[in-house]
């Protein structure tokens, strides 16, 4: 890729500004707003591949899916193709309200989304031990069934009723990879690997097939970031910078580190398994494999971080 080329990887929640409005309309609306960062730095000479996650939306749709096929006897998705669905409904969303912004700035470029299938090694231990819940809550008469019926792995929760689990693999090959490329070289907006991509495995016979699992977003946007030899991963979350101690009083905000900092930043517990460490991992494993730099910060805070102004910086 000879021109400078971003991965900006954008958080699920990020579409859902509110937890009382959760409405398509709502995160149409929380869309946008993302969309005028991004076209900051498309103004500011990125081209660039955005990621995305889709953990609120994904689970709306299994949860219309276990709705209708318990009350109207329809049939159940499968969580593949939830995936896909998801993909489908927030690009649109993206690239719609990316396209009408770039349009409001007179910036002549295009925004597509790539229904993007990642592959995942089958043999991959996740697998052995699906850790992942999704879906609604279920009696565990119901959840032995669908275990039994449709093979899924259901654990008791807390207490609070039976879930189903899946597998969180490590992500191995972005299939869509080229046609991702050849649109970023015409100079389109891509909009990719959706939700940590649609988890798919080999068939054995050169082709693929899905797999029920999810993908984390932060390390499908890391691979896509090596796989097109992007200058820049970007990773855009809740908060303005990277903090040590967070939440205590000796809290202390990062500007830059690297990646041994970062590394001893891990090993001594400073982020939380389900926030901060796996972005961090992901970047790590983006600037172990020739990244060049990466930034965390929230999508108000894009430009000006891109500026050197806030924003945390990893750098190998």
């Amino acid at each position: 890729m000879a021109k400078k080329v971003a991965v900006v990887a954008v958080g699920g929640n990020s579409l859902i500004l509110d937890p009382k409005k959760v409405t398509v309309e709502d995160q149409y609306l929380a869309a946008a707003e993302t969309s005028k960062h991004i076209a900051d730095m498309i103004e500011a000479g990125w081209d660039v591949a955005v990621g995305h996650g889709n953990g609120p939306q994904v689970g709306f749709i299994l949860r219309r899916s276990e709705i209708a096929a318990k009350t109207e006897g329809m049939h159940e998705v499968p969580l593949d193709v939830c995936g896909a669905d998801s993909q489908g409904a927030i690009g649109y969303a993206l690239q719609q309200t990316l396209q009408n912004e770039l349009i409001q700035r007179g910036i002549k470029k295009s925004v597509a989304t790539v229904v993007t299938q990642v592959k995942v090694d089958k043999n991959d231990k996740a697998f052995q031990n699906p850790t992942k819940p999704i879906g609604g809550f279920m009696e565990e008469d119901d959840a032995k069934r669908r275990e039994k019926e449709l093979g899924w792995n259901v654990v008791e929760d807390a207490g609070r009723g039976w879930r189903r689990v899946v597998a969180s693999p490590i992500p191995k090959e972005v299939v869509e990879i080229e046609a991702v490329k050849e649109l970023l070289r015409a100079g389109t907006v891509v909009i990719t690997v959706g939700g940590g991509g649609i988890p798919v495995v080999d068939d054995g016979k050169g082709g693929c097939v899905g797999a029920a699992a999810v993908i984390d977003k932060d390390f499908a946007s890391s691979l896509l970031s090596q796989e097109i030899n992007a200058d820049l991963f970007v990773i855009s979350t809740a908060v303005e910078k990277i903090a040590i101690n967070y939440g205590k009083p000796d809290q202390k905000w990062i500007d830059k580190m690297t990646v041994a900092e970062a590394k001893k930043y891990i090993e001594e517990g400073h982020f939380a398994k389900g926030s901060m460490l796996p972005k961090v991992q992901a970047i790590i494993w983006f600037l172990e494999n020739g990244g060049k730099q990466a930034l965390v910060t929230d999508p108000p805070h894009i430009g000006a971080a891109l500026r050197g102004e806030t924003g945390t910086w990893i750098v190998p």
